[in-house]
């Protein structure tokens, strides 16, 4: 299936890849469906792109490679609503926002993107403890292997 994108023009995906955000993103509620593009392989970026609408893209990162002691627990509700049995089936990772140079954009830590790669369904979930991590972490601030 070929889908048109924000920042890659058009591409090809599988559409057995395609992720389902049952409750949308923050801000798009109506949009359901995304893919999760590879943007370059020597880069620790992704493209969390909308499948129904092509200007809708949001670039992201694995934040683990960027602030290596982040962590967090994911609540017994949306352990429900991804249908999450084991730990291995969960990726996250964070929306970044992009500043004129690189080293100058941000992670939202706040807010994991959180996706079951075995059932194919994801939700972007606010971290209760607010304190703990930054909506807007420096990238600039490596800290894990990404360095």
């Amino acid at each position: 299936m070929k889908i048109k994108t924000k920042f890659l023009c058009e591409v090809e995906i599988n559409e057995q890849e395609i992720i389902t955000f049952e409750y949308g993103l923050p801000g798009f509620p109506d949009l359901k469906k995304f893919a999760l593009l590879s943007l370059d392989a020597d880069l620790p970026l992704a493209l969390l792109q909308s499948t129904e609408e092509a200007e809708i893209g949001f670039v992201v990162a694995y934040p683990f490679l960027f602030k290596n002691d982040y962590e967090f627990e994911i609540s017994d509700e949306d352990k429900e609503d991804l249908q999450i049995e084991k730990e291995e089936e969960v990726l996250a990772y964070s929306i970044v926002t992009l500043k004129e140079t690189f080293h100058e954009s941000t992670l939202n830590l706040l807010a994991p993107v959180v996706i079951n790669t075995n059932k194919k369904l994801g939700k972007q979930i606010v971290l209760q403890d607010s304190a703990a991590y930054s909506l807007r972490y420096p990238i600039g601030a490596m800290e894990g292997s990404a360095k």
